[in-house]
């Protein structure tokens, strides 16, 4: 990776660590159409990706939702996912979460899986990259920043509500 990529990689992260901790979003109450994940919300990414069996994740919670996609763009700015993907997760220093072209896979599992451990760890426990882009930085860690698997999972349906690729690659691309 460049230097000067690397530069702005950490310094964008150093950023959002220092903001997630300073001012923790809420994430607002689930609405009453949809069921809140398995205990309550209250487990962390890590812990809920640690529990789970390899591709059992899936999220809870619809992108046609308007509540759901609400509380999850809150939580994607309060969290700083912009700070590297963009203001709609259209990309900037980092790939863009809206074009149909999933590094790693863009199942629910793998996305949860992927932001929770970041893109190191993730590779450590089987999974690998599927999809280029032009941008290849390292995910972080987030899964002890994002407070609860609720949390990433309202990021996750904020981030698909925005998804402008081809369809049948919304939820990952078929196999080839």
């Amino acid at each position: 990776m460049p230097r000067d990529l690397l530069i702005a990689c950490v310094g964008a992260l150093a950023s959002a660590l220092i903001y997630a901790r300073a001012q923790p979003p809420a994430a607002p109450a689930a609405s009453a159409a949809q069921a809140a994940p398995a205990a309550g919300g209250t487990t962390s990414p890590i812990q809920r990706a640690d529990s789970a069996p390899k591709g059992s994740l899936k999220n809870p919670y619809n992108d046609t939702d308007a509540a759901i996609v609400d509380s999850g763009k809150t939580l994607y700015f309060g969290y700083a996912c912009s700070g590297c993907h963009g203001g709609a997760g259209g990309g900037g220093m980092c790939p863009p979460l809206t074009d149909g072209v999933w590094i790693y896979g863009g199942d629910d599992d793998t996305l949860f899986r992927l932001v929770a451990y970041g893109s190191q760890d993730l590779q450590s426990k089987g999974y690998s990259r599927k999809g280029l882009e032009n941008i290849v930085a390292p995910m972080p860690a987030m899964g002890q920043v994002v407070k609860t698997d609720d949390d990433l999972w309202r990021i996750l349906t904020y981030v698909r509500s925005n998804y402008h690729g081809p369809p049948e690659c919304k939820s990952g691309c078929p196999a080839q």
